[in-house]
């Protein structure tokens, strides 16, 4: 997540800015859709680009503006759009094509490795992210209009039921492997009620919507029109677990964190549950929020 506390007029404005994008798709995806389409395809392949502000807004006001990435922000929005309009057209169906994989691959790997993360200021660079999300539902939702993904801001009852179940169905499981493994170590800590849900929300947003929407509205997505719901399922899990192998790393785990790894995959296949029941993003989204709460206060 960003940390705030260095927050200033223009860190508000791009955060704000970021967050239009994925409202937008979040609340009207079909009538974005749709008005997207009426545009010529020159049109709709160049118009990403202008996700170069928030990068030049931010660069500007913090005096670290580079050319070179400035050039990768407004190019890798407009090559991602134009692959996908390209895909749209080779695979009709939407089964899957190497172009999606190619993307997928990349958005993965940039965050994982975090290797945009040095274009932005230390406590910021959760906005590299927040515009990689951006650049990656334009493509997937607005060019290529992906199927079957499930992303909306609209929370249903039943994704708070689907969420939830799959949250109790999960903790046995991982506090008897945490514990068992030393990863996990419980502590008391009873948070204020205000703290404790503008802490929820702040996951809610910035971590699960993003990490569900990659993985499970791209990626389980795709892999099932190829493989089958339940291959799908266990690869879209394992990919979820190896982003983990770099998180809280220890002396003793320099280099792969395995215990995190572990639990992670175990942690996306319930996450990948939560999804696929009724193919809903919120759904998923509520499960790893609260897993990634309750371990924020008690473990």
């Amino acid at each position: 997540m960003l940390r705030m506390s260095n927050a200033t007029p223009a860190v508000i404005a791009v955060l704000v800015a970021e967050l239009v994008p994925a409202a937008a798709f979040g609340f009207a995806g079909e009538r974005v859709a749709e008005a997207l389409g009426r545009l010529s395809l020159a049109v709709r392949v160049t118009l990403p680009a202008l996700l170069v502000m928030p990068y030049g807004v931010i660069a500007v006001s913090k005096h670290i503006f580079q050319w070179n990435w400035f050039a990768l922000y407004a190019v890798l929005p407009v090559v991602m759009a134009w692959l996908l309009a390209r895909a749209a057209v080779a695979d009709p169906e939407q089964r899957g094509n190497w172009r999606d994989a190619v993307i997928l691959l990349t958005l993965g790997l940039a965050v994982d490795l975090r290797w945009f993360d040095v274009a932005w200021p230390a406590g910021l660079r959760g906005l590299n992210n927040l515009l990689l999300v951006d650049a990656g539902l334009y493509a997937f939702l607005g060019v290529r209009r992906l199927s079957g993904t499930g992303f909306d801001f609209h929370l249903h009852w039943s994704d708070w039921k689907m969420g939830l179940r799959e949250l109790l169905f999960f903790a046995p499981a991982v506090l008897g492997l945490g514990l068992a493994l030393g990863f996990i170590h419980p502590h008391a800590n009873v948070p204020a009620l205000g703290k404790a849900a503008l802490t929820w929300a702040g996951i809610f947003v910035f971590v699960a919507v993003p990490e569900e929407l990659f993985f499970r509205a791209w990626v389980q997505n795709l892999l099932e029109r190829r493989v089958g719901r339940r291959a799908a399922l266990l690869i879209a899990s394992v990919l979820f677990g190896l982003s983990h192998f770099n998180k809280r790393l220890t002396a003793s785990t320099a280099h792969f964190n395995w215990r995190y790894v572990l639990l992670a995959t175990m942690a996306g296949i319930f996450y990948g549950r939560a999804w696929r029941e009724r193919r809903r993003v919120p759904a998923s989204a509520i499960t790893h929020t609260c897993v990634d709460w309750l371990w924020s206060w008690w473990f």
